[in-house]
């Protein structure tokens, strides 16, 4: 096992030290994207929708063994061009951009590394766990299990990961691993499938210069290994700066500079903008890109700017068109794309290394200490005041059947509006990488919550229904529980479309709220004499079914209660329950099992627009 551990990381040392398999030859020319904006806001009639230019026929090169780095003050572009070269930006883009000479491919998409600027990583995942889920599901089939745990070991080694392997990766509530393993950790995602191409997102974001110059650093090692990388950095430090093959300035989406990094200051000098004294050269672009020059600090910042896109024109964009001309007939790759058209692992071994990782990160907040005693309290206190009922009071017996259906309605609805909108930068992430089906994501996301979702209501019936005396028979007690959880699923499924259509949990939560708020308004229980036309809201509601079930598991057509003065009444006569009903469980059966796969077809449809550009 050692010894295979260190052959390994022998070989991937091998590759960054040596060019790459498929090595990339990156060209972009005359890349232009707009987008709309709605000037006059969408509550105004006379509303119009304006374009907006973000990228201004942007172009450049870069080859195997080069380091891009994209430099430009806040709003600039960096990160739409960025997008736009990973494949990942849809709509009105223009331009050319090109990848051995060809278009935007599976097999480009599989040979490119892509870290995004906030490190899409699951909070309670320990570092070896995130890498090794993601060399099981990144990694083709034609590698063991085996191997790829191995090539995820060592990239933790080769990342300097192996202090803080068994530490979880934490979040904003939650502490774990610092800002810059966090960092390394995104990359090594990246470094698994041993990209020709990586793009990173301001990687060096947040960090300090000591962290940010050891990031760096790795980076320009494994451009010297034959892999051409491209990164947006707002504010390098000058030996941060040195270390950039080429350098891309960007103000207001048009190229003020394209070149090595090394000439920058030379050519600016040369159109008239040197800086008055020794400065890092990264803050004299930058100034520059915000309109700022030091030789006339009178002079206009829209005057600056249009003199440099002017000075880019007239001496650096020939240059940029010959070096875009250049056949590198030498850097040809000779992938077949074919290989690509299937995904690197199969559907089940997607749904099964899903579902371990998802029950993993999951159950941190299912079986959390608060609401396990949220949970157990509300138990204790509902059995302690429903304490030892009988059918004498049967108003009290409805009443604690309407608090079942409607405190289950509400509680896992908004357990699962929240899965999506969180999950949401993950699963654009993974997406876009063609890491997965959405299928087999889907099923170990429904399939996987199952047992997490239904475990507290069945503990919640265990408790309260004994300690409210209910009919204390096997029959009873097991349709009244088997009927709770199938109210719970559906209203699982409720809050998952809900979450998947809105993504926003905020939005989600007051439209949850509203939707049960009705289905609970129109049960039977509070309103017995619906008008007609809004009485249908009863049949699309979940309460209402689970309300007439639960009575349905408790009483009896035909059965007696005590209604005073020696009398008897049957149970369908009380008012309470004559609004609902004990008859027709089977159309109730029927609406809740429409309810509970419907609402989850809404889901997945709803996810299929995420981590897919649109065209």
């Amino acid at each position: 096992m050692g010894t295979e551990m260190v052959d390994v990381e022998a070989q991937i040392d091998r590759e960054d030290q040596s060019p790459a398999n498929r090595p990339v030859t990156l060209k972009f020319e005359e890349v232009i994207y707009n987008i709309k904006i709605n000037k006059g806001g969408i509550l105004k009639k006379n509303a119009q929708a304006e374009e907006k230019k973000i990228l201004r026929g942007v172009s450049g090169v870069v080859l195997p063994g080069e380091m891009l780095a994209m430099l430009g003050p806040s709003g600039s572009g960096k990160t739409t061009l960025l997008t736009a070269l990973g494949g990942r930006l849809g709509g009105r883009l223009a331009g050319n951009i090109t990848y051995n000479g060809r278009p935007f491919s599976n097999a480009m998409k599989r040979n490119t590394g892509f870290v995004t600027q906030d490190d899409a990583l699951y909070p309670h995942l320990t570092v070896a766990e995130t890498l090794v889920f993601t060399a099981l599901l990144r990694l083709p089939r034609t590698l063991t299990k085996l191997e790829k745990v191995q090539q995820a070991e060592a990239v933790i080694s080769q990342l300097g990961l192996t202090r803080c392997r068994d530490s979880i990766i934490g979040g904003p509530l939650l502490r774990g691993v610092s800002g810059g393993e966090r960092k390394r950790v995104s990359i090594g995602q990246e470094l698994l499938i041993n990209p020709s191409l990586i793009l990173l997102d301001e990687p060096t974001s947040g960090l300090d210069s000591t962290i940010a110059q050891r990031i760096v650093s790795k980076l320009w090692e494994l451009s010297n290994g034959g892999r051409t990388i491209v990164m947006t950095i707002h504010q390098p430090s000058s030996r941060l700066y040195y270390m950039f093959h080429k350098v891309l300035l960007l103000s207001e989406g048009n190229p003020l500079y394209f070149g090595k990094g090394s000439g920058a200051l030379d050519y600016f000098a040369s159109v008239g903008f040197a800086p008055s004294l020794a400065m890092n050269p990264a803050d004299f672009l930058l100034d520059l890109a915000n309109g700022v020059s030091t030789a006339d600090s009178n002079e206009d910042q829209a005057a600056i700017k249009q003199k440099l896109v002017s000075a880019y024109e007239t001496n650096l964009s020939d240059n940029v068109k010959s070096e875009l001309d250049i056949d590198y007939q030498r850097h040809e790759s000779t992938t077949d794309d074919r290989q690509f058209r299937g995904w690197p692992t199969t559907w089940w071994e997607q749904f099964s290394v899903l579902l371990r990782r998802g029950i993993k990160e999951r159950k941190h907040s299912s079986f959390s200490g608060l609401q396990m005693a949220q949970v157990l309290a509300i138990s204790i206190l509902c059995g302690l005041l429903w304490w030892q009922s009988d059918i004498s009071h049967l108003q009290d017996q409805v009443g604690l059947f309407f608090f079942y259906a409607g405190f289950w309605g509400f509680y896992p609805l908004f357990q699962a509006i929240f899965t999506f909108p969180q999950e949401r930068m993950m699963l654009a992430k993974e997406r876009a990488s063609g890491m997965y089906r959405l299928s087999s994501y889907f099923m170990a996301l429904t399939l996987g919550d199952l047992p997490m979702e239904l475990v507290l209501p069945t503990g919640f019936v265990v408790i309260t229904y004994w300690m409210a005396g209910l009919k204390p028979t096997p029959q009873c007690f097991f349709s009244g529980l088997f009927v709770l959880l199938y109210s719970v699923l559906c209203a699982q499924g409720l809050g998952l479309a809900i979450g998947a259509v809105v993504m926003h949990q905020k939005s989600a939560t007051v439209l949850g709220s509203v939707i049960m708020l009705a289905f609970l308004l129109a049960s039977g229980y509070y309103v017995q004499n619906v008008p007609k036309f809004i009485a249908w809201i009863k049949y699309i509601s979940i309460s209402q079914h689970t309300f007439k079930l639960l009575l349905r598991s408790q009483y009896k057509p035909g059965e007696t209660y005590p209604c005073g003065s020696g009398k008897t009444c049957f149970v369908e006569d009380f008012p309470a329950v004559k609004s609902v009903g004990i008859d027709g469980q089977a159309a109730s059966v029927l609406a809740m099992a429409v309810m509970l796969v419907g609402y989850r077809v809404i889901a997945y449809v709803a996810l299929m627009r995420i981590g897919v550009p649109k065209r």
